[in-house]
This record gives structure tokens, C-alpha cells and sequence, in this order.
């Protein structure tokens, strides 16, 4: 993946605007806030089901999944409508209420560092969305939403695939590829369950490719 012509922040420690991971999310959050029509066209009719065919299998009928940064609400209305039980929120005040018109539920707005809960879920899918977290705080950002898992729950996420960090067009891109997984999860109280890589499932930017995670509690 060419990223030269991006502002790649991979080796630098000198961004004012990473003082603050709060910043940092709000920033990005800001964008969809901006995009937010843009995005949810631009998503919403994509066929993920490439996707949920490596996720779904793991999850009880009937279960309860998380849907972390949940955009336009696709996935979750998705899974609804296979009969699942979700919960969902996205850090986008105006896509969160999009994804509720969608789904019929309650989309919470709040970044994944703020969500709390005191039920526990079967899964936790957050596709394209943990990418917006800087590398440095990943880990701890996923321990966090670990934390609502069942006992033999499990975790799904994708990242654009290389590494080191991007800011475009007032987002920020945490790029991934096997070996800073690994390093990621070190910390952490998850393993690798399986990854894939695969292009981007919207037409027009089939070149991307993403990294595709799903990850298990430790024993």
C-alpha cells in the first residue's frame, strides 16, 4: 500500500494534536459529524456478508453483539435481522442517530473508551472503527471492550493493512499488518482466533486492502 503521499506519523513524537487522545478522537469524530450524510450513502447498502461469515458462526443463536463504532447501523441491522440481540454506539452524534432510524435502537453516542455497561456480550464486532485509534492507546482500548465479553466471547476488528499512522483529511488511520498485531496484543488479555486480509468491499476503492481480525479471551 503507497502511503508516501499521506502525513505519515509512524516515527514522529512532535504532533500537538496526539497531546490528547481525547483530541484525537474528537477530531475524527468530527469529520463523520461534518460527512456524516456522505459516509452513511457511501456504506450502508455495502454487502459485508464476506465478513460475517468468518464472525457469525462463533455467536450463539440469538446472542448478544456489541457493535462498536457502529456508523451507518449496516451491521447491526444485519445482525438483527438474523435474529440477534445488539447493542451499538458510535462516537457520531449524527450517524448514531442515523444507525437508531435504521435499526430501531437506542445508538448511544460515545467514544469506546466512554461506554459502559453492565451486560455482557456474545461478541463484540467493530469493523473500521478501532483503526481510529492511535496506535499507543490500541491496546488498551481493546482490553476495555474485551471487558464486556462473555467467558468464550470474542472480538472482531479491521484495519487498513500496512503500518504506521495517517492523518487525512482530518481523520486519523492506524494501519496494521500480522506482526504489529502481535505486538498489540501483548499486553492484553486477547489472542489470535484467525485473521484475513481482504480488498475494501466498497467498488470504488477496491485497491485498499484491510487486515481482518477476530480475537479470544486468554484462558
Amino acid at each position: 500500500m503507497d502511503i508516501h503521499s499521506e502525513t505519515n506519523l509512524a516515527s514522529s513524537t512532535c504532533y500537538p494534536w496526539r497531546k490528547s487522545v481525547q483530541l484525537t478522537m474528537t477530531i475524527t469524530s468530527e469529520f463523520y459529524q461534518k460527512n456524516a450524510m456522505q459516509f452513511y450513502n457511501s456504506t450502508v447498502g455495502v454487502d459485508a456478508q464476506e465478513l460475517y461469515k468468518f464472525f457469525l458462526p462463533l455467536i450463539p443463536d440469538g446472542g448478544h453483539i456489541l457493535d462498536a463504532g457502529c456508523g451507518s447501523g449496516r451491521d447491526a441491522r444485519a445482525f438483527i435481522d438474523r435474529g440477534y440481540k445488539v447493542t451499538a454506539f458510535d462516537a457520531s452524534g449524527t450517524l448514531a442517530a442515523m444507525a437508531s432510524k435504521l435499526t430501531g435502537l437506542a445508538v448511544e453516542t460515545c467514544l469506546f473508551d466512554e461506554f459502559q455497561t453492565e451486560r455482557q456480550f456474545d461478541g463484540v464486532w467493530a469493523c473500521a472503527s478501532l483503526l481510529h485509534v492511535p496506535y499507543v492507546e490500541l491496546a488498551a482500548t481493546i482490553n476495555h471492550l474485551a471487558g464486556f465479553l462473555v467467558s468464550n466471547g470474542c472480538l472482531y476488528c479491521s484495519f487498513k493493512y500496512g503500518q504506521g499512522e495517517v492523518l487525512r483529511d482530518g481523520r486519523l488511520f492506524t494501519y496494521m499488518d500480522e506482526a504489529l498485531l502481535q505486538d498489540l496484543l501483548k499486553p492484553t488479555d486477547l489472542w489470535v482466533l484467525t485473521s484475513w486480509t481482504t480488498h475494501d468491499l466498497r467498488p470504488e476503492k477496491a485497491i485498499e486492502q484491510w487486515l481482518n481480525v477476530i480475537l479470544g479471551l486468554k484462558a
